[in-house]
């Protein structure tokens, strides 16, 4: 056999032996839409585990798969989701997989438990999970391994998708992230690869499609898009809790068999989504300052209108290349090219609308504490 034919078969086996795996590593240059915001379906069944959904790519445009309730592969195993990170210019697809702790997921709020860090939706005793009512919609007719544990919640006014890079979250792993990384784990389900193959070939659920609210964002069971939950159209921010570890399991879990079924979740529910710089409200002016002192109000009377002065300048700068990018785009006959620029248009104005918001609060935060007696 000749030295090319070795070397293509050697490239062959390699490439083979990768997707074996499952390292393929998906990389794209936009980055993944917000995460849409919609309620949590009732737990169809005792150990039914819940997996929040996420934007995957299929080599064309982001599809949303649903969150979904599935069976983990065994007793005692937890699922830490996929998660998209920012690597040297490019967004790269991190794949979720299932084992004894919950490991690293980019510090991405997806809700229903996975607030960022470690999980607080539930945990396996004697076998068995049991589910934490205070963040998990379970009916206590059908589940009876229940408990209730408080969880502290924070407003949280943006949804984004990922890790890293402009717009993204800045967490990094724990040790103990880290270290659950190396433990023994195994990939997806059948039921789950099943399940994204299937949102895979649903047109309505890419992103290019729906503009980022999918007509069915959750499901009760892997597969079963009939009669999901869609995402939500616009709303206040919703609440979540903040990212920290796990909080550590309670000793014994006492059964809920007479508690209130709760069929219907509280809606988590988000800010609307622009798609262009133009399409934002007026800037908001925050109240005007009420110490006491008429000149500490002065003062903060002009940090507000010089804060919302360079907001709008802001705007003015960015509606004005979205428009001449708009204009060229026109012209193309390109239809790729021109998702690409919508979807950078959008991330745009998220990413300044989140800063702005930011903005605000930090100046109406530093205005509202009392100021020190001299």
């Amino acid at each position: 056999m000749s030295l090319k034919r070795l070397c293509l078969l050697g490239l062959v086996l390699f490439l083979l032996s990768i997707a074996s795996l499952g390292q393929v590593v998906i990389s794209v240059r936009i980055a993944p839409p917000a995460l849409p915001v919609y309620e949590q379906p009732v737990c169809p069944g005792d150990d039914y585990l819940w997996t929040p959904g996420y934007w995957a790519w299929d080599g064309e445009d982001y599809y949303w798969v649903p969150g979904t309730w599935v069976l983990a592969p065994e007793a005692g195993y937890l699922w830490t989701p996929p998660w998209w990170g920012w690597d040297n210019g490019l967004y790269v697809f991190h794949e979720g997989w299932w084992g004894p702790q919950v490991g690293f997921y980019g510090g991405i709020d997806y809700g229903f438990g996975y607030f960022g860090t470690g999980f607080v939706g539930g945990r396996w005793q004697g076998g068995h999970f049991f589910y934490n009512r205070d963040v998990m919609n379970v009916n206590v007719v059908n589940v009876h391994n229940v408990y209730n544990e408080n969880v502290n919640r924070t407003v949280v006014e943006n949804h984004v998708s990922f890790n890293g890079g402009p717009g993204g979250t800045q967490e990094r792993a724990s040790a103990r992230e880290e270290a659950a990384s190396r433990e023994r784990h195994v990939g997806p389900s059948p039921d789950q690869q099943r399940h994204v193959e299937e949102a895979r070939g649903n047109r309505d659920l890419r992103a290019s499609v729906n503009r980022g609210r999918p007509p069915v964002a959750a499901t009760d069971r892997p597969g079963d898009f009939r009669g999901g939950k869609p995402a939500r159209e616009s709303a206040p921010a919703r609440e979540t809790a903040p990212a920290r570890e796990s909080a550590p399991a309670r000793e014994t879990a006492p059964a809920r068999e007479n508690a209130p079924a709760r069929e219907n979740a509280p809606a988590r529910e988000s800010a609307p989504s622009y798609g262009h710089a133009r399409d934002l409200p007026p800037v908001e002016r925050p109240a005007a300052p009420n110490t006491g002192n008429p000149k500490l109000d002065q003062k903060y009377q002009k940090q507000q209108d010089k804060l919302i002065a360079q907001q709008q300048k802001d705007r003015q700068k960015l509606e004005k290349l979205q428009e001449r990018e708009d204009q060229k785009m026109a012209k193309s006959n390109d239809e790729q090219k021109k998702q690409q620029t919508e979807q950078r248009h959008q991330q745009q104005t998220q990413q300044m609308q989140q800063k702005h918001a930011n903005q605000t609060h930090a100046m109406t935060s530093h205005q509202s504490q009392k100021p020190e007696k001299r």
